[in-house]
């Protein structure tokens, strides 16, 4: 079920009737929470409910055993099992036929005719986000950071929570349990909050599908295309990706606050980033902190200087969590190495007073590096290949190419790049001054009625976010 469809609006305005109005103490509320979610989740593929619950209660009994545990020996024993079985779903359902593939092409590049017969199994939508998220709970027990939690329908009814199921922001159990917990009443200035987000989120959905043109004839072009061309369509990518992404979260939290809950910021105006460092602070925050909480400090953080090794294997495999492709480890790869060169040049003296500086034109400076760095990150992202990744950013730097651009080119390159810009001033808006425009309910309501009307007008409903598909 898409957020941006009428039978969400219809799933939703149900939902929430039985939710205000039919349910209204807290056990009642958490099995309705828990019905409607396996409804959301089963309306793409109800065959795959029994794996998101059966993932919940297999954690919700292991983090049990965890704390009951009388040896450290035992604990890690308990934990072991838990992230054998959260990675092992992930290794069979998404990585299986990536491997299986990959081990195929070296035989055959080595001259060995090989055909492995791969699994062909259908990726379950949702499944790189609830199990990183029941199995932090389970390393959370673990660490000693809290206690396990008393109440399985709640705890699998946080885990599959609809509004944020599929595509995140991934959610600690720390943060969500207490919640599910002791449902809050939704404060008026919470629900008007929560339609302001689910407002700018359809509004960045909709311009994300249209950003989708130009970078498709970018990625998918038949034949050479010119060099402004192929800018506007790396431009527009990153466009697209932060519009559907942030897109859906925006519109998750909305929902979450309308009933009540809580969910963290994911996106902090990520192309502002002065820094590779920096934009991993704003991008896709819940994943971020996730991978430095349970794997880069794992891996043992900066200490005993490793902080190289561990910030390129962290990034890495974060690559590698987005998909099973050589472009996702390339991405991750890529990501890792400037920020190992970040890191390295901050601690050189030379830089120390550029790195410190708030002059403008060293801010722009910064700015217009990291910003570089981050589009030609989104090159490995979007390529359906290596090479083909390879030979667009060659020609991303053939600035005297003789193929002609089209007739509106440079319009649409000027457009993209005002659009890109005018999300991230709403996004700014939003995090600092939203209180003012909800603070004048007569403009409020309209101008959200306006926004949402102009996305079901021009918007494509059956478009899917793009993090469907991780």
């Amino acid at each position: 079920m898409i957020f941006n469809t009428p039978i969400f609006f219809w799933f939703f305005a149900i939902f929430i009737l039985f939710y205000g109005f039919v349910f209204l103490k807290q056990k009642p509320k958490v099995y309705l929470i828990l019905v409607g979610s396996l409804v959301f989740y089963g309306a793409w593929n109800y065959s795959f409910i029994p794996l998101l619950v059966g993932s919940g209660v297999a954690d919700y009994f292991i983090a049990q055993a965890i704390y009951k545990a009388s040896t450290l020996q035992r604990k890690k024993q308990w934990v072991t099992l838990s992230v054998v079985l959260n990675l092992g779903l992930l290794a069979v359902f998404k990585y299986a036929d990536f491997a299986l593939n990959s081990v195929s092409e070296l035989l055959s590049s080595l001259g060995y005719n090989a055909s492995i017969e791969t699994l062909g199994w259908v990726l379950p939508v949702g499944i790189s986000f609830y199990t990183f998220q029941s199995l932090s709970y389970t390393i959370d027990v673990y660490r000693g950071d809290m206690k396990p939690r008393k109440g399985l329908v709640e705890f699998v009814a946080a885990l599959s929570f609809f509004p944020q199921l599929v595509a995140g922001p991934i959610l600690r159990a720390s943060h969500i349990l207490p919640q599910m917990h002791a449902i809050a009443l939704p404060k008026y200035t919470a629900v008007k909050h929560g339609f302001l987000l689910i407002t700018v989120g359809l509004i960045k959905k909709t311009g994300a599908d249209i950003l989708a043109i130009p970078a498709q004839h970018a990625f998918e072009a038949k034949g050479p295309i010119s060099t402004l061309e192929l800018w506007t369509g790396v431009l527009a990518f990153a466009g697209q990706i932060y519009g559907d992404f942030s897109g859906y979260t925006d519109i998750a939290i909305g929902i979450a606050l309308i009933l009540g809950f809580s969910i963290p910021l994911n996106f902090r105006v990520p192309y502002f980033a002065l820094s590779p460092v920096d934009f991993w602070r704003r991008w896709h925050i819940s994943l971020s902190t996730w991978l430095r909480d349970y794997l880069y400090i794992s891996l043992g953080g900066n200490r005993n200087n490793n902080r190289t090794r561990n910030v390129f294997l962290t990034m890495l495999l974060g690559g590698l969590w987005h998909g099973a492709a050589w472009t996702f480890v390339a991405w991750g790869a890529f990501h890792g190495a400037i920020i190992t060169v970040t890191h390295y040049l901050a601690g050189l003296k030379i830089f120390a007073r550029f790195n410190q500086s708030n002059a403008l034109l060293v801010t722009f400076i910064k700015w217009a590096i990291t910003f570089y760095l981050v589009l030609i990150g989104w090159v490995f992202f979007a390529a359906n290949d290596l090479t083909s990744a390879i030979d667009i950013i060659t020609n991303l730097h053939v600035f005297n190419s003789t193929i002609a651009a089209g007739n509106n080119a440079m319009i649409i390159f000027v457009m993209t790049s005002i659009w890109v810009l005018l999300v991230h001033i709403m996004d700014f808006y939003v995090i600092k001054g939203a209180d003012k425009l909800e603070n004048k309910p007569w403009l409020f309501w309209l101008l959200m009625m306006l926004g949402q009307g102009v996305c079901l007008f021009i918007g494509e409903p059956s478009n899917e976010f793009i993090y469907f598909q991780f």
